[in-house]
């Protein structure tokens, strides 16, 4: 038996605590500054906020994003090397900071327009929901009998960065946390 076509996962683990907490006291920052963000999270019913749809200079607006900017820069590079065949290095074309409250889910998207995409998980209290990638042969299965692994869930921690193709369809799972989950995701073109 040999494995065609493998869906990878890039897994990191960043260790530097203070740009973490520098990175919260922003995204709360955020959450109570920017007003069109807080009403684009309510009409979505966001539970909770996001810089999605409101701010696209978070790097240009706060040193610790511009220090994100650049790690995730260099992640997203050696990604792509071991992924794709580049002339050129990835761009970090947006990055946006998620507040999700207890009970708050994502339901499955993929990341048009982009080559890579990932998440940085900056506080995480216990009972928050996984990121869970769906097999993307899913909907070519047809009459095909009922499959192990359709689904692969990831438990999100502090400091955890995950990169994938922008194609991969995932989601956020419902968790019962009862503390905000705090996340940055981005997207490389």
């Amino acid at each position: 038996m040999r494995e065609l076509f493998v869906t990878r996962l890039y897994e990191a683990e960043l260790g530097d605590a203070a740009l973490l907490s520098d990175l919260a006291h922003s995204i709360r920052t955020l959450a109570e500054d920017d007003e069109a963000g807080r009403r684009w999270s309510k009409e979505h019913r966001y539970a909770g906020y996001t810089s999605y749809a409101s701010l696209n200079d978070l790097p240009k607006r706060d040193p610790a994003f511009e220090q994100l900017a650049k790690l995730l820069t260099r992640h997203a590079a050696a990604v792509a090397r071991d992924m794709f065949d580049l002339e050129r290095k990835p761009r970090l074309d947006s990055l946006w900071v998620n507040l999700l409250k207890s009970g708050g889910q994502h339901s499955g998207h993929i990341h048009p327009h982009s080559i890579l995409s990932g998440t940085l998980y900056v506080e995480v209290p216990k009972g928050s929901g996984a990121i869970r990638f769906e097999d993307p042969r899913l909907p070519l299965m047809m009459a095909s009998p009922p499959r192990r692994d359709t689904f692969v869930s990831v438990d999100p921690c502090p400091g955890l960065l995950l990169m994938w193709e922008s194609w991969l369809r995932h989601e956020v799972l419902a968790g019962t946390a009862r503390d905000e989950r705090l996340s940055i995701s981005f997207n490389f073109a």
